[in-house]
């Protein structure tokens, strides 16, 4: 009678031609090769940022239209003198085309300091100050839609980088504060100010309450200096001349303060 074969102990050793391939590539398959999909060219790494969405064509059109508009806006100051509109209107048109004429200004990017000495100069400092606040509000407000209707769904996405971030987000959170102060700084221009807001979050409210409160100090020094610009020497015009060249070194100081050092 044979031997019974053990059942434990060391294993035999298979033959040399035993298969083995078919079991070796089952089990590597099974596995799966996280070194190709962690080494892939377009993987993306762990804590990438997610992508920016890009604006959408229909957004891109409006942008544009947004930009002819200005430039439309701007080119007619070489059709027409608002200056001249101004003195040529009398009676009972005189302010409606006053206001209007200032509004338009605004968006066209004439300077705010040049139009409110001339509404000074045409409507005295009586007049002149609430006409030219009314202005102010007005320029404001169709600058906004505009911003807000054509340019603000193209530009949103393409808002990057700490300062943009930051300027966003303050204007966003704290709107009638954030404007009020963008306002009140004589050395920020009107017009950028106002497209800033309307591609930022801030609500039209806010915005506009800041718009009026903050072009008080600033409009109301230019506006008495253009009204007694006839008599320099009155005790006006120099206290709203001294108003003028203290705001405008308030100004330079702040941006020299503002600028970029540079590391040692």
């Amino acid at each position: 009678m044979p031997a019974p074969q053990p059942t434990s102990g060391p294993t035999a050793p298979l033959p040399a031609d035993a298969d083995v391939g078919t079991d070796a590539s089952t089990t590597a398959s099974a596995v799966p090769d996280t070194r190709t999909e962690a080494n892939a060219p377009n993987a993306p790494a762990p804590n990438a940022p997610a992508p920016r969405p890009r604006p959408h064509r229909h957004a891109l059109l409006r942008l544009g239209l947004l930009a002819a508009v200005l430039a439309a806006a701007a080119a007619s100051l070489l059709l027409w003198d608002p200056t001249a509109v101004l003195a040529a209107a009398a009676g009972p048109w005189r302010m409606p085309i006053a206001l209007a004429a200032y509004a338009f200004g605004t968006v066209a990017f004439l300077p705010r300091p040049a139009l409110n000495a001339g509404m000074g100069l045409l409507f005295g400092s009586l007049w002149g100050v609430p006409l030219a606040i009314a202005g102010s509000a007005i320029g404001a407000i169709a600058a906004f839609a505009l911003g807000r209707s054509l340019g603000r769904e193209a530009l949103r996405p393409l808002v990057r980088g700490k300062v943009l971030t930051e300027i966003d987000r303050r204007l966003s959170e704290q709107g009638f504060r954030s404007v009020l102060l963008v306002r009140l700084f004589p050395g920020a221009p009107f017009q950028a100010g106002n497209f800033a807001c309307a591609f930022s979050g801030v609500r039209f409210w806010p915005y506009l309450a800041a718009t009026v409160l903050g072009v008080v100090p600033t409009t109301a020094a230019y506006v008495i200096a253009g009204a007694s610009a006839s008599s320099p020497g009155s005790p006006a015009f120099l206290i709203s001349a001294s108003v003028i060249a203290a705001m405008c070194v308030f100004s330079a100081v702040s941006l020299w303060r503002a600028r970029p050092r540079r590391s040692a």
